[in-house]
């Protein structure tokens, strides 16, 4: 009772959190950096709602990503929307991933984990090649989407609380998957796929319906996003470090669970546009996600929060183990004075 009213709590001092910020940080540039963790905490659930709990890992999802973007900026040109009508286009570009995922899943889940890293990886270069040379996506120089003429000092607000929102229900949508039949099914492949077929559980169904509903909600965290930046330029909306950004996110707080890819992207996200502000390198925060990918890999390969709880567990059992042992408990030392 008392870790379930400690987990209310604590979600309930977030959610004040996030409500308030942009009141209390009027800076822009600060709500700019509000905006974009927003939408890596939706793309790092909704990777982990397939990868984290399927246990097959992948590295394109900056497919769904991008196809989501590139919907959201033909979309509003050729139908001619302007702003807050352009946030109905969402759950359409979320759609059009969906079912870019549908034929992609049917070919690369047929094969096992590692293979299956590979297939996506190649899946992720054709996008990219292809939207880089065709027409619709305007070859290497983008598309660009109509700016909203808002007031500048709360331009960004709309978009934060619409990624707030968006990032809510991505955790419940996560939070139900997992308490549901299907996140058992979900983490029985993860385990063992073979073991799981045995037991009755159709993999290749399960797998591609986790992987569309990941898709979805990647799809529409893509929309959100060149409506925010204004354009969607092919090296950018493709890009290949995006998935490795998720990918540490979800590793960093704790792969398959709720809050371990949150946590990555609060960490992770705005220290990452910290450093590419300030720092004139360019690369040198991509080095230093390098280096703290591998740290994360061969230090903590669960995760900050499992691993916390795994060290806050034993602590708990070695406390009580002393005081279960004699003498090491008040009650159980000898008395004094009297006794002689």
């Amino acid at each position: 009772m008392n870790r379930r009213l400690l987990t209310v709590g604590a979600l309930l001092a977030l959610a004040v959190v996030v409500a308030v910020f942009p009141l209390v940080f009027t800076n822009p540039i600060a709500s700019q950096y509000g905006v974009i963790t927003l939408i890596f905490v939706i793309v790092a659930s909704a990777w982990n709602l397939f990868s984290g709990y399927s246990g097959y890992l992948s590295l394109g999802h900056a497919i769904f990503y991008g196809t989501g973007a590139y919907f959201l900026a033909v979309a509003a040109k050729d139908w001619n929307l302007t702003a807050g009508a352009i946030f109905w286009l969402l759950p359409l570009a979320g759609l059009a991933a969906a079912i870019i995922a549908v034929p992609l899943g049917l070919v690369a889940l047929r094969v096992r984990r590692h293979t299956f890293v590979v297939i996506t990886i190649a899946f992720f270069f054709i996008a990219q090649l292809s939207a880089s040379n065709l027409s619709v996506t305007g070859g290497s120089s983008g598309v660009l989407v109509p700016v909203p003429n808002w007031d500048p000092a709360t331009y960004n607000n709309p978009f934060y609380y619409l990624a707030a929102l968006l990032a809510a229900g991505t955790l419940a949508v996560s939070w139900l998957i997992r308490r549901s039949r299907f996140g058992l099914q979900l983490r029985a492949i993860r385990d063992d796929e073979d073991r799981a077929a045995g037991l009755g559980v159709r993999a290749m169904p399960v797998k591609l319906t986790a992987l569309v509903a990941s898709a979805f909600i990647t799809g529409m965290a893509g929309g959100l996003w060149v409506y925010f930046i204004g354009q969607a330029i092919p090296q950018f909306v493709f890009d290949p470090l995006f998935d490795l950004a998720v990918v540490l996110m979800a590793f960093f707080g704790g792969l398959g669970t709720i809050a371990g890819p949150v946590l990555g992207a609060l960490v992770l996200e705005p220290t990452q546009q910290y450093l590419t502000s300030t720092e004139t390198n360019g690369y040198q925060s991509q080095i230093l996600f390098g280096v703290l990918f591998l740290l994360v890999i061969l230090f903590l390969p669960r995760g900050v929060l499992p691993t916390g709880a795994e060290y806050l567990a034993r602590a708990r059992a070695r406390l009580a183990q002393r005081r279960a042992a004699p003498g090491g408990g008040p009650a159980s030392q000898p008395a004094t004075g009297d006794a002689a």
